[in-house]
């Protein structure tokens, strides 16, 4: 085959070999806000002790947050012709985050989301240069704005770690 006559794939303006290294980038981001999300709602029903109602409803701002934005990655997947990895198999085989299996105290659970949340910013900094690299200026943008919410969620929850 010629090269007039073969035709190359282009999504939105993107190669195919720019369109894998953004998908494998956010469905890696994806994995680890998935388990990330339902770590956050095992903390939210077993938090217990004398920061119970302040934790339960910082894990639940956070679960909603992270229910938002995994909706967001996964259209963004979608919107260069290609579907997120969908199983809790696949996302717990991709992740770097990892369940938490054991009881574990208040303070221990606040400890485990700040070290999510140094996954997830690493995470982010894949996709941000996968879309740097390739001129993909929409992943970059809600990548940058995951980032901003993240850093400022990481700074309040240090703060109470503190207490």
């Amino acid at each position: 085959m010629t090269m007039k006559t073969q035709k190359a794939y282009k999504k939105l303006g993107f190669t195919y070999l720019e369109t894998a290294e953004i998908v494998v980038a956010l469905n890696k981001l994806l994995a680890n806000y998935i388990v990330h999300y339902h770590k956050l709602r095992t903390f939210h029903w077993n938090v217990e002790g004398a920061d119970f109602f302040e934790l339960h409803e910082q894990f639940e701002i956070e679960y909603n947050k992270v229910k938002e934005q995994t909706d967001i990655i996964a259209e963004r997947i979608r919107v260069f012709g290609l579907k997120p990895k969908n199983t809790l198999q696949q996302h717990l085989k991709m992740a770097d985050i990892t369940e938490q299996e054991k009881e574990v105290t208040p303070m221990e659970m606040v400890r485990e989301i700040l070290h999510d949340f140094g996954i997830l910013h690493d995470s982010l900094l894949d996709v941000l240069n996968a879309a740097l690299e390739s001129g993909d200026t929409v992943s970059e943008e809600i990548t940058t704005q995951f980032m901003r919410r993240l850093e400022k969620r990481h700074w309040m929850f240090t703060a109470f770690s503190k207490s």
